[in-house]
């Protein structure tokens, strides 16, 4: 099930809501055990032969916490076995068909792939498990004894499919004793919108764009067919993750959840370093801090452990050597600015100026969109000849069709929006109206805004037009 469909929008969420509050009247125990149900349910809604795995993963975790924290000899060992049965449920169902079909290829053997369905959201609720018991282990957080609390952390359906990656110390307060006021409902819902209209108005009307003529001649286009698409792309897959981040830390501040941010505007940064400070900031702080970090850091072997995290970021994005080649791509990018950031350090820096700056995004922006080409390809051979043909290296006999083939008038509208809302300008617009106008007319301006984003995304999807979130398959 996805945010935004017309199920979830308008009969499970005020379901949810009307349970989740008259319960919470009774007793606060009991609205909690109404969210576990529910996102129960809403793991299971198109998947109920796997409700299984995540029970086991709860099992797991819970167990493994407990061992850890009770345990004085053996934690270590404890701490050791519940990652590697973590980890190996998620190589089952994530890499083993990949490591089959890479085995056949290596060696020439014919042997039958198994067809796993990947359950969606497995690559984010491990995480989180993993993540729960570690900090145990390292007594950053008290273990918690009650299974259906552990649960409720694992399971909690904002953030379940597609993240943010939540940590059990950000929300351990909040599950035991939490308050949801009034203008923390508000805030909530008005996030929830900004991320739904995100996914509805641009992210899905950039994949019409993207998918229709990415799917359509074999990737045999002209020039500028290749470079548009490649920019609808780019924005799709920002529009539609931070979208969802968006609705998932909307749906948690409605239920008196504070999650942390998970974008702050990527397309700005002036490096590949920075982009990854600011894209998916729950992922690249899960990394830090469970990976990075424990092999050494900034202390020693730097390249070679960010080497490695890279390389792990892009198995995990997917079981493909087009994911693995994408973290490579940006590992390496990381590694050359480490690098001429380490030589800088030892001379005089000189002075950023504005040509440098814009320069400096550019380039950024370069690397993320060729990135993005080989995320979104079905496999590298299709990239390369996607980035052949950004630069003119299609085939002239085989050319797709011309650029207005596929984009109208609509679709440059949303394209340019999509830019300037992925550009820091709307931000500055924003703090220049608050201290020029009247606080109350910027209220009354932000919610007629809020309510026609709504309306307009409602019929969008009423019209049936969405699509499954890009993440989910992670």
């Amino acid at each position: 099930m996805v945010f935004s469909s017309v199920i979830f929008l308008f009969i499970l969420l005020p379901i949810t809501l009307l349970g989740y509050f008259i319960l919470n009247k009774i007793s606060r125990g009991c609205g909690n055990y109404w969210l576990l149900l529910i996102s129960l349910l809403f793991f299971s809604w198109s998947q109920p032969n796997y409700l299984w795995i995540i029970l086991a993963n709860i099992v797991i975790n819970y167990i493994g916490a407990l061992l850890v924290d009770k345990l004085k000899k053996g934690r270590t060992l404890a701490l050791i076995i519940s990652i590697a049965m973590n980890l190996l449920m998620l190589f089952y169902f994530k890499y083993f068909d990949f490591a089959i079909d890479t085995y056949n290829n290596i060696f020439n053997k014919t042997h039958s792939l198994r067809n796993i369905v990947l359950p969606i959201g497995i690559s984010f609720f491990t995480f989180q498990g993993m993540s729960y018991v570690i900090d145990v282990y390292r007594k950053d957080v008290e273990v918690q004894k009650n299974p259906f609390k552990v649960a409720l952390y694992i399971t909690l359906f904002p953030q379940l499919i597609a993240g943010p990656i939540v940590r059990y110390k950000s929300v351990a307060r909040e599950i035991e004793d939490r308050n949801t006021s009034l203008l923390d409902f508000s805030a909530g819902l008005e996030r929830f919108i900004i991320g739904l209209s995100k996914k509805t108005l641009i992210a899905n009307t950039m994949a019409e764009l993207a998918d229709q003529a990415w799917n359509s001649t074999g990737y045999d286009h002209l020039a500028g067919v290749a470079w548009i698409v490649s920019i609808a792309y780019t924005l799709q897959i920002y529009f539609d993750f931070s979208g969802y981040s968006d609705m998932a830390i909307g749906l948690g501040r409605m239920f008196g959840f504070h999650f942390d941010e998970n974008f702050d505007l990527p397309y700005i940064s002036e490096s590949i370093t920075e982009f990854w400070r600011r894209w998916h900031i729950s992922l690249s702080s899960w990394f830090r801090d469970y990976v990075y970090i424990p092999l050494g850091g900034n202390r020693k072997r730097v390249y070679l452990n960010l080497a490695i995290v890279f390389l792990l970021t892009g198995v995990w994005h997917g079981a493909s050597w087009h994911f693995i080649l994408w973290g490579v791509w940006n590992g390496f990018f990381i590694l050359l600015e480490r690098f001429i950031r380490s030589k800088k350090d030892k001379e005089k820096s000189a002075s950023v100026t504005p040509l440098k700056r814009i320069l400096m995004k550019v380039y950024t922006l370069l690397v993320v969109n060729f990135g993005w080409v080989l995320f979104r390809a079905n496999n590298t051979k299709e990239a390369l000849s996607f980035i052949r043909c950004m630069f003119g290296g299609a085939n002239k006999d085989l050319v797709g069709f011309k650029l207005f083939w596929y984009v109208d008038r609509f679709n440059i509208l949303i394209m340019i929006v999509g830019i300037f809302f992925a550009s820091s300008i709307p931000r500055r617009i924003g703090k220049l109206i608050k201290s020029k106008v009247n606080e109350n007319v910027v209220d009354v301006i932000k919610y007629v805004v809020i309510l026609l984003l709504c309306y307009i995304s409602m019929i969008r999807i009423i019209a049936g037009t969405y699509n499954p979130f890009i993440y989910f398959q992670f």
